[in-house]
C-alpha cells in the first residue's frame, strides 16, 4: 500500500510541475500577465507568491522563502508520521496530494523564489484578486481526505454506535 502513496505523490508533483511549466512558460503567462479561459469565469493570471495563502508572510526576503522551504518539508514529513500506520487506500493517497502538492512549491521557492500561482476563478460578479495552483487544489483536497478517511475516524464512529 505504500507504494499507492509513493506514486500519488509523484504523480501529483509532476502534474503541479507540468501545468506551471506548461501555462507559465510555454503558454506565456509569464510575459503576458493574463489569458482569459472562460471569460468572466476562469483566467490564468501570473502571480509570484512569496508566502502562503492569500499573501499571508509575503516578503522578498531570502529568510522568508527558506523559512517556508523548510516548513513545507516539516508539513511532508509530518503528513508521512501521521499516516504511518495507515493502509486505507483513499489516505494514502490524499497523503499523496498533499506531500506532492508540497513538494511542488517547494521546488518554485527554490528554483524562482516564489510560488508559480495562475488559476483565477470568478463567478456571478465575485471579482476574486487572487490566484492558486495545482499543488494548492491538491494539499486542499489532501488535508481534506486525510481527516474524513482516516482510520481514527472509523474508530470513533464504531466507539459512538
Amino acid at each position: 500500500m505504500k507504494k499507492v502513496l509513493l506514486w500519488s505523490t509523484a504523480l501529483t508533483f509532476v502534474l503541479d510541475q507540468a501545468t506551471k511549466i506548461t501555462i507559465v512558460h510555454w503558454m506565456g503567462l509569464i510575459s503576458k500577465g493574463t489569458i482569459d479561459v472562460w471569460p468572466g469565469f476562469i483566467q490564468f493570471r501570473m502571480a509570484w507568491n512569496t508566502g502562503i495563502n492569500f499573501g499571508l508572510l509575503s516578503g522578498n526576503g531570502d529568510l522568508v522563502r527558506w523559512f517556508l522551504v523548510v516548513l513545507s518539508l516539516i508539513i511532508c514529513a509530518f503528513v508521512l508520521y501521521m499516516i504511518r500506520d495507515e493502509k486505507g487506500l483513499f489516505v494514502l493517497i490524499s497523503g499523496g496530494f498533499v506531500i506532492g502538492g508540497a513538494l511542488g512549491n517547494s521546488i518554485d521557492r527554490i528554483l524562482y523564489g516564489g510560488v508559480a500561482d495562475f488559476l483565477n476563478i470568478t463567478c456571478c460578479g465575485f471579482q476574486n484578486p487572487y490566484a492558486f495552483n495545482v499543488a494548492d487544489i491538491t494539499i486542499f483536497i489532501g488535508i481534506l481526505g486525510m481527516v474524513l478517511f482516516s482510520s481514527d475516524n472509523d474508530k470513533k464512529l464504531e466507539e459512538n454506535r
